[in-house]
């Protein structure tokens, strides 16, 4: 007989040490043992946490923007780096499932970035990782492409979770996709803040808004929980964005501050709502909650017509260069999928990297 989890989640609705990573690691890993005095089995960190969302891009112009892009450059992490090693291993001490974002680098080109996000085991293994497939707005000045390679659920003993970074909350074939592969618990990340209007009305986004319609949205159509991790906008950003002047850092602090929350697999909200202020939102997640609601609407089950619509996903990593060994094609640091499950209804397509 089937098992349904239950057990205590979190969203981590805190602030990196704005650009330190040391100290912004130091944070996530007592943040871990808090959520596990408090018997939290699942923990989900906000977008690029390490070291901080690069809140210039809609403020500033590109032109004047070097300096910052350099400097966010030389805080890119890398997935096998000592960063991420840290915080694998205060998830297997306190045995505890662990997402959290990070800015990503390769050695492939200094000037080449990603929005990451990492999905920790509770023993300490990487169970997904996965790069924006499309970063959004003025993010393109600053981060690359991702790929499908981490558009994947990862089977665990406390269900299956997936993950998707902010604006990807609003891809409806990316959210389908997760849905597909039997998805149970979902993790939506989000930065800050968004600007406020300039003074001729212009510009300007409820994120606010645009967050909680979204992550009600994945819970109602896929009847799953929605852990939404945002961050607050704290002294540690001001500070690092005094330089930009006064009328240009107004415009993040009268701006729309995110929002952190779990949700259950109807939409509504079963934990703490934070938004200013720091701290931890907790639910209990009974992963039987669905069975009711799927009953009545399930898009990936008896509600779908899968004669007509047929959905492929590329799950390859992209990659700069191939080398070819004879008549063998050898993708160095290729991420992979675990094989598809047959009665899936998506085709999970790996092929070779563009």
């Amino acid at each position: 007989m089937i098992q349904y989890p239950r057990y205590k989640a979190a969203a981590a609705h805190v602030s990196p040490v704005y650009f330190d990573i040391d100290r912004t690691v130091d944070k996530a890993c007592d943040l871990i043992a808090e959520a596990a005095r408090s018997d939290v089995r699942l923990l989900a960190f906000p977008e690029s946490f390490i070291p901080g969302y690069p809140h210039w891009g809609r403020i500033v112009a590109p032109i004047e923007t070097d300096e910052l892009f350099a400097a966010m450059a030389a805080r890119a992490i890398r997935i096998d780096g000592p960063e991420i090693a840290r915080l694998r291993a205060a998830a297997a001490r306190h045995e505890m499932v662990v997402s959290i974002g990070f800015n990503e680098g390769t050695n492939a080109s200094v000037g080449c970035l990603w929005n990451s996000n990492v999905l920790i085991g509770s023993d300490g293994t990487i169970l997904n990782h996965h790069r924006k497939l499309v970063p959004t707005y003025v993010e393109k000045l600053i981060w690359a492409n991702g790929d499908g390679s981490g558009l994947r659920v990862s089977e665990t003993d406390i269900g299956r979770i997936g993950m998707l970074i902010c604006g990807e909350n609003a891809n409806p074939l990316a959210r389908y996709t997760l849905m597909a592969q039997g998805e149970q618990v979902h993790i939506s990340s989000y930065p800050s803040v968004a600007p406020a209007r300039k003074p001729d009305g212009s510009g300007g986004y409820d994120i606010q808004d645009g967050i909680r319609i979204r992550a009600a949205s994945h819970s109602f159509e896929a009847k799953v929980f929605n852990i939404v991790a945002s961050t607050p906008f704290d002294e540690t950003a001001r500070r690092f964005l005094e330089p930009l002047g006064k009328d240009v850092l107004a415009l993040l602090e009268n701006g729309s501050q995110t929002v952190s929350m779990i949700l259950d697999p109807t939409g509504k909200p079963v934990s703490d709502v934070l938004s200013t202020d720091e701290g931890l939102c907790i639910a209990e997640i009974d992963l039987s909650r669905a069975l009711p609601v799927k009953r009545i609407h399930d898009v990936v089950g008896y509600y779908n017509r899968f004669d007509i619509f047929d959905l492929q996903v590329n799950t390859s990593r992209n990659l700069p260069i191939s080398w070819r060994n004879g008549t063998q094609l050898r993708e160095p640091g290729a991420g992979t999928l675990a094989a598809a499950e047959p009665e899936l209804p998506i085709h999970l397509v790996p092929t070779e990297a563009l």
